[in-house]
Formats: structure tokens, C-alpha cells, sequence
């Protein structure tokens, strides 16, 4: 099948399917949910089939990185988000990242075991950071071009960052690759149908959820290379599952419960 198929086959798939199941269990879980590799493990799965696993391995830490930009992206958009509305919290969310993004190049060739104790030490510090979600609104219904709309952007974005990465280089296309799309995406419409509270809901569940991801390109990172594209996803994934099992009551527990509210 060729790779482009792929990515429009695969991404619909786990975009539709993150924005059902925040709407059947809440928009923590979805925010858990959109926190598994969904960008950057297929992005880097597609670099190992373009450009070899050494590249990819190499890109792989790049993502690792990433999440300490993603850490800075969450903030930055809860701060927005509280404090002026979701569109100026999106752009400033945007800077965060790119600014993090830039900032971490130069420690990009320090062991992958190194980064990977500073990401988990951020996101630690992000969650401590994170505004409390309160009591949230139940959702308004659904428009009909909502999950459609999802679906679009979310593959768009996917495709134009795995057609741009490679001419970046193996660690900036890594970083580029753990861009929040999903999570971006679900936060906006979140916000929309559920308030400030549920938006919230979502970076929190997110957040909590990277300690998953971090442990998938960690192994992704070192064992690329040695195991091969079959294996080391394998591992990496059943890292990542385990993880984010344990991940899940803390979700559960920490999510804003929701209210309904009258009629006037």
C-alpha cells in the first residue's frame, strides 16, 4: 500500500475515533486519549519506511523533546484560554511551542535516558500548573460537520508535517512532528460545546497521558536502530499501553465533574 494511502487511511481512523470516545466518556478521557502517539508514531513510522531507522530513531528523540514543548503548549493555552478566550490561548500555545521547541535544540544530542528525565520532570511540572477544571456544562449537541471537520484538519496537518519533516533534518522534524494536532483540535471544539472547564479537562487528561508517550519514543529512540521497524514498535507500543493503563485512574479522578444547567 503506498504510504500516502496509508496516512489517510490511518489518521481519520484515530482522530474519529479520540473525538468519539471524548464525547462518550468526557473530554479528560479524550485529552488521554489524543496524549498516545498519535501524530508522532505515525510520523516517525513513516520516516522509517522514507528514510531508514536511523533517521528515524534520531527523529524520534527529537519527539521526545517535544513533549517538554508540549508541556509549555498546554499552559500557555490554559492561560489564554482563561484569561481572554480559546482563539488568543491558541496562539500563544503555538509560540509556547515553537519557542520551547527552539530552545531545547542545542541539548538534542544528550543521551535519550537524560531527556527523558527532563520531559517527565516537566510534564510533572505542568500538571502542578494546570488550572483546576471545575465543574464543567454538559455538551451541547454535536453539530453534523463536526466530526468531519475534525477528521479533515487532523489529516491534513498529519500529511503536511510528514511531507515537511524531512527536509528539516531527523531532530527538528522530530520536535515538529509531537505538534498537539489532536489535542489542538479537541481543546477548540471542547471548548465550544462544554466551557472553559472542559477545555481544561482536556489538557489535563493530555498531560497525565504523555508519561505514555514518553516511554513509546524512548524506546522508539534507542531500539530503532538495533531491533528493527517490526520489534521496536512493537515494544514500544505495549510500553506505552501498560502506562497509560495506570495513567487512566489518575484521569478519572482528576477530571471536572459535569453539571447541567437550566433552561432560562
Amino acid at each position: 500500500m503506498p504510504i500516502l494511502a496509508l496516512k489517510l487511511i490511518l489518521t481519520p481512523i484515530l482522530i474519529g475515533g479520540a473525538s468519539l470516545a471524548g464525547r462518550r466518556w468526557g473530554p479528560a478521557i479524550g485529552g488521554w486519549l489524543v496524549s498516545l502517539p498519535l501524530t508522532s508514531g505515525p510520523v516517525t513510522f513513516f520516516l522509517a519506511l522514507d528514510r531508514g531507522t536511523p533517521f528515524a530513531a534520531t527523529s524520534a528523540v527529537g519527539s521526545l523533546m517535544g513533549l517538554m514543548a508540549i508541556a509549555g503548549f498546554t499552559l500557555a493555552f490554559a492561560g489564554g484560554m482563561t484569561r481572554s478566550g480559546p482563539r488568543l490561548g491558541f496562539l500563544l500555545a503555538v509560540a509556547a511551542f515553537g519557542a520551547i521547541g527552539l530552545l531545547v535544540q542545542p541539548i538534542l544530542d544528550a543521551p535519550p535516558w537524560i531527556l527523558f528525565l527532563v520531559v517527565i520532570a516537566s510534564l510533572g511540572i505542568a500538571i502542578r500548573l494546570l488550572p483546576p477544571s471545575g465543574a464543567r456544562r454538559s455538551a451541547a449537541p454535536h453539530p453534523l460537520w463536526d466530526l468531519p471537520a475534525r477528521v479533515a484538519i487532523g489529516t491534513g496537518l498529519v500529511v503536511g508535517l510528514t511531507a515537511v519533516a524531512p527536509l528539516l533534518g531527523a531532530h527538528t522534524s522530530g520536535v515538529v512532528a509531537t505538534f498537539p494536532v489532536y489535542v489542538s483540535i479537541l481543546t477548540l471544539f471542547t471548548h465550544r460545546l462544554e466551557g472553559l472547564p472542559g477545555a481544561l479537562d482536556v489538557l489535563r487528561g493530555l498531560l497525565i497521558g504523555l508519561f505514555g508517550t514518553a516511554a513509546f519514543l524512548l524506546v522508539l529512540a534507542t531500539g530503532l536502530d538495533p531491533l528493527g521497524i517490526g520489534p521496536a514498535f512493537g515494544l514500544a507500543v505495549t510500553s506505552t499501553l501498560v502506562i497509560q493503563a495506570v495513567a487512566l485512574r489518575s484521569v478519572r479522578a482528576g477530571a471536572g465533574r459535569t453539571v447541567e444547567l437550566e433552561s432560562v
